[in-house]
């Protein structure tokens, strides 16, 4: 499958999804806190695509979760208790692509970072860049004193153009290698992410594979299907490349590294990604309020699952002898992987 029928199959996954979600809707449920609390574990016990893996990960039970939680619903409980109730069923899911919206709050997952060391600092990386680095869309970057390039990707809600990528490819041509910097990227739109990683392969390479649901049922998928990464038609990056990661990295920016990671002039440093290997899509609860989840899961090219993240090639943690010293102890570390080379 090339990758032009990659993405129509996906999009065919959405219409299947949402033609499926739409049997679960406000007519078959009250408005009631039971009614809700039923509606919404029902949208997720048919549609969320993890339960499986979760169950060998950590053990997720839903039906136990349906029996832990139904006696806490009762019809006098005011609006912001039942959000906080159907918050904390969702946070047994453990992903960060689950959330609950309402007018008033938005329930969300963040252990998956929150709970990790940040290997990342703001007034450091405005030391490296100094005040005369350049911008192309969503790119910053600029050549360091050793002759590496370095280019800060912060989101990949932010669009690239050929064009720039074309520019900033060119203004690095002469470095000896190539440092980027997705740490704290929480994702975006994933065809950035293609468009970026797609400079960086001679050939196409088989990146991973996805399902989608066919079915009511736990296990039901279909087949996994290959996804493949197409060298880009413009200037292409022949150097060494250095990757930088941390717990932050979720979502797209996770493919992005997924991507990188099966390309043989890259490595990866830094600390383990966030994950957000699934595809998310949104139904509604009889109260108007709107949920979204993961429903077409996404495997890297040897068929494993990266919703829990991407270990990197080297485990590198941000010290507090170099944050004193104003050093990134993560791009110092490429720097030297990058010299010794030569």
């Amino acid at each position: 499958m090339n990758h032009r029928s990659s993405l129509i199959g996906l999009l065919l996954a959405a219409v299947l999804l949402f033609g499926f979600a739409g049997c679960v809707d406000e007519e078959e449920y009250s408005d009631t806190p039971q009614g809700n609390f039923e509606a919404l574990w029902k949208i997720i016990d048919e549609h969320y695509c993890f339960f499986d893996y979760k169950q060998q990960a950590y053990g997720l039970d839903w039906d136990r979760v349906h029996t832990k939680y139904q006696v806490r619903f009762d019809d006098v409980m005011s609006q912001a208790q039942l959000f906080e109730v159907l918050a904390d069923m969702l946070s047994e899911l453990r992903d960060g692509h689950v959330n609950l919206t309402a007018a008033h709050d938005y329930a969300r997952y963040w252990t998956w970072y929150e709970a990790y060391p940040a290997n990342y600092s703001d007034s450091l990386n405005r030391l490296y860049m100094g005040t005369d680095y350049k911008m192309a869309s969503g790119l910053s970057y600029r050549v360091l004193d050793d002759n590496i390039g370095y280019i800060r990707y912060e989101s990949f809600l932010n669009g690239i153009g050929s064009g720039n990528l074309d520019e900033v490819l060119m203004y690095m041509m002469l470095c000896r290698g190539l440092i980027i910097d997705v740490r704290n990227n929480g994702g975006g739109e994933l065809t950035n992410a293609e468009k970026l990683a797609a400079r960086f392969t001679n050939e196409r390479r088989l990146v991973g594979y996805y399902q989608h649901k066919t079915g009511p049922g736990h296990a039901d998928f279909s087949p996994m299907e290959a996804r493949y990464l197409e060298p880009a038609a413009n200037l292409r990056w022949q150097k060494p490349v250095v990757v930088l990661t941390n717990r932050h990295v979720f979502s797209a920016a996770n493919e992005f590294v997924m991507y990188m990671k099966a390309l043989p002039t890259v490595t990866i440093v830094g600390d383990h990604t966030g994950g957000g290997a699934g595809m998310p899509f949104s139904s509604s609860l009889p109260c108007g309020w709107s949920v979204r989840f993961s429903a077409v899961p996404m495997y890297d090219a040897q068929k494993q699952s990266c919703e829990f993240g991407i270990a990197p090639d080297h485990y590198v943690q941000q010290t507090d002898a170099d944050f004193h010293r104003g050093r990134d102890t993560l791009i110092e570390f490429a720097r030297q992987l990058i010299n010794s080379e030569d």
